[in-house]
């Protein structure tokens, strides 16, 4: 048997923790991702590229795309797109991929202002140490008139759904991680950091307050997942 990595970063997201957690998380990351979500991430990567609503030609930056499974379906659309994520471990796992990809970290973007007609980051703003300037960020590198859409863990809006989903990320995520992750302790961080997310209507809150205007979200698995979709100014 394999042995696991045990290695998982801590609430205040200091960003060397949370790169090593993910580089520890690669090799199983999508695998895991699948069986945890019991498939529903392939709706919710669906249903992300649907809110972009992209078109063949234009620029995409796909941040925290981790082995660039993200990126392949936004790439669907026809757009070009980049995958971007801080974790080395995560981007050489999915190398065989066919997309480019770079190294970047949300809160220093390495691109230039205007350089994007979207941008998008699935499940990992939760993840970032400073959750506005990584906003301020993605505005800076989006072109005037281009969109953000943010995929995120969120609050369940039915109450006896939100109380067994509650139960599920404490109890049995962490058992089922055990089984399928290369490095288990992980998802111990992600179990703990979904209740410590803002929710649906804060989140909205925060991404208006760092310039993004017209900010709307919708729900998806009864707010398990919200999609927050915004644009830029210009």
């Amino acid at each position: 048997m394999a042995k696991t990595q045990s290695n998982r970063a801590s609430l205040d997201k200091q960003p060397r923790e949370v790169a090593a957690m993910f580089d520890g998380v690669a090799r199983r990351y999508d695998v895991t991702n699948t069986v945890i979500s019991a498939g529903q991430d392939r709706y919710w990567r669906w249903a992300t590229r649907k809110a972009l609503a992209l078109r063949p030609g234009e620029r995409l930056l796909d941040l925290a795309a981790g082995t660039g499974v993200s990126t392949l379906e936004l790439r669907k659309s026809g757009a070009w797109c980049l995958a971007a994520d801080f974790s080395k471990g995560m981007l050489a796992a999915g190398r065989f991929r066919d997309v480019p990809m770079v190294a970047a970290d949300a809160m220093a973007l390495p691109f230039a202002d205007n350089s994007f007609d979207a941008v998008t980051i699935s499940f990992g703003l939760r993840n970032v140490a400073d959750t506005d300037l990584a906003l301020r960020e993605m505005l800076r590198v989006a072109k005037p008139g281009g969109r953000l859409v943010v995929c995120e863990f969120s609050t369940p809006v039915i109450p006896v759904f939100r109380t067994l989903y509650l139960e599920y990320l404490m109890k049995a995520l962490p058992k089922v991680a055990r089984v399928v992750s290369s490095n288990p302790d992980a998802y111990v961080y992600l179990a703990e950091s979904i209740p410590d997310w803002p929710n649906q209507r804060r989140l909205a809150m925060r991404i208006a307050a760092n310039g993004w205007a017209s900010v709307k979200w919708r729900n998806l698995t009864g707010g398990v997942v919200a999609l927050h979709r915004a644009y830029k100014l210009g």
